[in-house]
């Protein structure tokens, strides 16, 4: 079994994101994977690090040394200064994205589209007014409104009816958004 869980320190209100690590067993059958991308805004440096089972995690450094010499040692210092120093960051990030988070779903509701606030991630999705598919709101948001939405579809068929907003907009541009989707007429 292999976990991405690279969004485990993303929650809100007292949720804490489990590890897969944590049910009995678990490290007899597989790894954890983690970015320090999201966690610590290191998104494009691509350094992260793998937790589990030791055989695993031996095939897949003998897999790594075969076919890349390594993250830049900058990166690396980089990695090593954010996971040993102070963690405040992440309480300050989580309190950013729940602001940004709150922001929209209100925006939304405001729209009619409901939409229960995420415990955690920095994603919300939510499912498109009535008669348009995912392609067809996404594209009115971007055309209409000059906002990026991106298509549940294109996550797989089950994504149909659904579109997903990220959260990486100050709060501001947000309320700004949520102002130009209220313009809309969904009708």
């Amino acid at each position: 079994m292999l976990s991405d869980n690279a969004y485990s320190e993303i929650t809100f209100d007292g949720y804490h994101a489990p590890s897969f690590l944590n049910v009995d067993g678990a490290i007899e059958v597989g790894i954890e994977f983690h970015s320090l991308s999201k966690t610590y805004n290191m998104t494009g440096w691509r350094i992260g690090f793998a937790v589990g089972n030791r055989d695993v995690l031996d095939g897949i450094g003998r897999i790594k040394t075969n076919i890349d010499s390594g993250a830049f040692e900058a990166v690396q210092r980089a990695g090593i200064t954010a996971m040993s120093g102070s963690q405040d960051c992440i309480g300050n990030m989580r309190k950013i994205y729940m602001n940004r988070r709150d922001a929209l779903v209100k925006g939304l509701h405001n729209i009619g589209i409901a939409v229960e606030p995420p415990k955690a991630t920095f994603y919300i999705w939510a499912a498109v007014p009535e008669g348009y598919s995912s392609i067809e709101f996404s594209t009115l948001l971007l055309n209409e409104a000059g906002i990026v939405a991106t298509p549940g579809v294109g996550f797989g068929e089950c994504g149909e009816g659904y579109i997903r907003f990220a959260l990486t907009q100050p709060v501001e541009r947000i309320e700004e958004a949520s102002k130009r989707m209220k313009q809309l007429k969904l009708d």
